[in-house]
């Protein structure tokens, strides 16, 4: 049996009428027959559930499922991508420490990385994701950890997990891969060396755009470390949402196939167009990463990204024209979405910033949703018209 329908198959928190979907546990806190089983329970003596904040049933089940989907030992869910990013930095770093990153990340994890972290005495340096012979020039000796994403937000640029994991072992470093972009269904990290997977599951995990939620999952021991650090500071993942993330995995390989179909349709058939400069996506023969996107990915994911040729305004023009595209500041939903990471999700970068991870003026983001690629493709070439 494939680990993804094995997955799907774990029921966690079964009752004993069995029903075919598990039900929900909306409870803050959980009760005990008597004194001798709650003290084993708060002295992790045994796995009873205490408290939501800590562990709950439907937690537990979305959890186990996206360990078994990324081939990890355990794994702990927070209430949103950023607050599992947040986790997976303050439970291993502090003051002193150095973080080596890829410069092409989501906007509000540079915010964290560059304004956060240093509040707690932990430095950063970037590098560029297109040139990994500068890699290993930028750890230093206080270096604990590389965090990266792949394929990268908004610009697409794919790094080589193999390469990377051989860097971080030979200087002993914590390998933290953001693989939401991707989904363990086209992707696992882990099994290119990485220690630690995070995932906005707001994103394809959900695939609907209706709850939030993250999730860490990783080695046993880093994540037991996540756990006490979560446990403490409270941001769980809500029952509820778990509940619609558990059930959202039972369709994800099914959804990403249709995602990433959809999606090399429309990169194909755009990437002459007159007004585009260039289309990036990861399985494009054209795309400068694509021998590594073919190493490392099933499928290229559902995102496509372009540079428009009349730079800011022409993008502003295209966001105008489209009529089926929503403009939402979201992606992985089952409707197509479109971003201009220039005015929005990276607009808090500086210019110079924005230039070194390819944010250029004129760039756009699709994420290529379910419905009839035709549908898609029209609106988009509509746009285009504006442009």
């Amino acid at each position: 049996m494939d680990p993804i329908t094995a997955a799907i198959r774990t029921q966690t928190s079964r009752t004993n009428e069995m029903e075919h979907s598990t039900p929900m546990f909306l409870t803050s806190s959980f009760c005990f027959e008597d004194a001798e089983e709650m003290r084993a329970a708060f002295a992790d003596e045994s796995e009873d559930n205490i408290y939501s904040r800590f562990s709950n049933p439907n937690v537990k089940e979305f959890v186990d499922k996206m360990v078994a989907l990324e081939g990890a030992e355990a794994g702990y869910a927070t209430a949103t991508g950023m607050s599992a990013i947040f986790a997976s930095f303050m439970s291993f770093l502090k003051q002193g420490d150095h973080l080596l990153c890829c410069s092409s990340i989501f906007g509000s994890t540079h915010t964290v990385i560059k304004k956060y972290l240093p509040n707690f005495g932990i430095e950063y340096s970037y590098v560029s994701a297109e040139k990994p012979e500068e890699w290993e020039a930028a750890i230093k000796p206080n270096t604990k950890m590389i965090y990266l994403e792949t394929p990268t937000n908004p610009g697409l640029a794919i790094i080589d997990l193999e390469f990377v994991n051989t860097l971080a072992k030979k200087h002993k470093l914590l390998l933290n891969v953001d693989n939401c972009f991707a989904t363990p269904v086209n992707q696992r990290p882990i099994d290119f060396g990485a220690d630690l997977v995070v995932h906005s599951a707001t994103k394809w995990l959900d695939g609907q755009g209706r709850v939030l939620g993250g999730v860490i999952v990783g080695k046993k021991e880093l994540i037991q470390d996540i756990y006490l650090f979560c446990r403490s500071t409270g941001p769980a993942l809500s029952p509820f949402n778990a509940w619609v993330l558990s059930k959202s995995l039972e369709t994800l390989d099914v959804r990403m196939e249709r995602h990433a179909s959809n999606a090399l349709k429309i990169a194909t058939q755009l990437e002459t167009h007159e007004k585009i400069e260039w289309m990036k996506y990861p399985k494009l023969p054209s795309h400068p990463q694509h021998a590594i996107a073919v190493k490392q990915m099933k499928n290229g994911g559902g995102i496509v990204c372009f540079n428009l040729k009349g730079g800011l305004e022409s993008g502003r023009r295209f966001m105008n024209g489209l009529k089926m595209l929503s403009l939402t500041a979201n992606l992985g939903d089952t409707r197509s979405i479109a971003s201009h990471p220039a005015s929005t999700t990276h607009a808090k970068l500086s210019e110079a910033e924005r230039i070194d991870t390819n944010i250029t003026p004129g760039l756009i983001r699709i994420s290529v949703g379910l419905e009839h690629v035709d549908d898609i493709l029209q609106d988009i070439l509509q746009a285009l018209d504006n442009c």
